[in-house]
């Protein structure tokens, strides 16, 4: 008797889809929980605030009482998590099921709303792993975009409230390829650090930003018997338009630009369908001098883009000083105006 082999793969999807939903369930219903306990926790803190030092007596008491029960999930420690957990959402129905208590783990670490707002927006759209969340926090993914945007753009963007209609609102610059494991000391050529985005695609996509899919390496184009090589060929489904890459293991030259130019004019006029936007061009250098860079495009350019790649995650005195960098470099434009 010959029986349809398709009712096999739907009853694993049927049962690994049960699985996950029930996975899912019970770990909302630990972090409710867990939100639970610190609200009372926080309740009977607050009959004893006459006592400055009253909290931290009270979380090891209930850590002593609950630990040797309940083991170290219940150490002084997560005692306190619990409480800070209740007092950054005190509102029980602002919380996630799409999030795990690891996430809010990480997420009540961060010090304003507005970040962690960000966050939580963008691991629900793209529904990342805690991992790939404390990587994106580490890379100072929030900071970056700010740096080259408004705040209530990129909330915008990360919460679905608008899609981007430029470039400059999902590009990074810089970008971490900290994942690559090159080294700055090392020497490497340009086909290396290609080779070793493609074998990172997954997390060199995650870096890139949300709408990337990978088209193409080392795309040929025939113009008039020349031949010619494109490193790397994109699509964003957000912009809906190609995003060409072009690798520079040097610092960047206005002579770059001139070639990236050219590869972007030929998608434009052969590749672009007419219901896509102009093709982006992105020059992804070691080392650039933005005024360079301003100089080098024109004034009303919105379709090439230079951005410096880092080999390392950028320490917190170093994202400072880019951050301030870039507010006094915002407040001398608007004195020139």
């Amino acid at each position: 008797m010959l029986i349809n082999q398709s009712v096999i793969a739907d009853i694993q999807a049927i049962i690994h889809d049960a699985k996950d939903k029930a996975i899912r369930l019970v770990d909302h219903e630990r972090t409710l929980m867990y939100w639970q306990i610190g609200q009372r926790i926080f309740e009977e803190e607050q009959q004893g605030k006459d006592r400055a030092d009253y909290g931290n007596y009270l979380t090891k008491f209930i850590a002593d009482q609950l630990e040797p029960e309940y083991g170290s999930g219940f150490s002084k420690r997560q005692i306190e998590l619990f409480r800070q957990f209740y007092r950054t959402f005190p509102i029980a129905n602002t919380l996630y099921s799409q999030l795990g208590w690891s996430q809010y783990k990480v997420i009540i670490r961060l010090d304003s709303q507005d970040k962690r707002d960000f966050y939580i927006a963008e691991t629900i759209k793209n529904n990342w792993t805690v991992r790939q969340l404390e990587r994106q926090i580490h890379s100072s993914l929030w900071e970056r975009l700010l740096m080259s945007n408004d705040k209530n753009s990129v909330l915008a963007v990360a919460r679905n409230e608008k899609q981007p209609s430029d470039a400059k609102e999902i590009i990074k610059d810089p970008m971490y390829l900290e994942f690559l494991g090159l080294h700055r000391e090392a020497s490497y050529y340009e086909k290396d650090l290609e080779q070793a985005i493609i074998t990172h695609l997954h997390d060199f996509l995650l870096e890139m930003g949300n709408g990337f899919a990978f088209v193409a390496r080392q795309k040929r184009l025939h113009i008039e018997g020349d031949e010619f090589f494109i490193d790397l060929v994109f699509y964003n489904r957000l912009l809906q338009c190609f995003v060409i890459i072009e690798i520079k293991t040097t610092k960047f030259t206005h002579q770059d630009i001139g070639q990236l130019q050219m590869y972007v004019n030929y998608y434009d006029r052969y590749e672009k369908k007419d219901f896509e936007n102009p093709t982006i061009g992105i020059l992804l250098c070691a080392e650039k001098n933005n005024a360079v860079v301003k100089i080098s495009l024109p004034e009303d350019n919105k379709t090439i883009f230079a951005s410096e790649y880092k080999l390392y995650l950028p320490t917190e005195q170093q994202l400072i000083a880019e951050v301030k960098k870039e507010i006094d470099k915002r407040d001398n434009d608007q004195e020139k105006l």
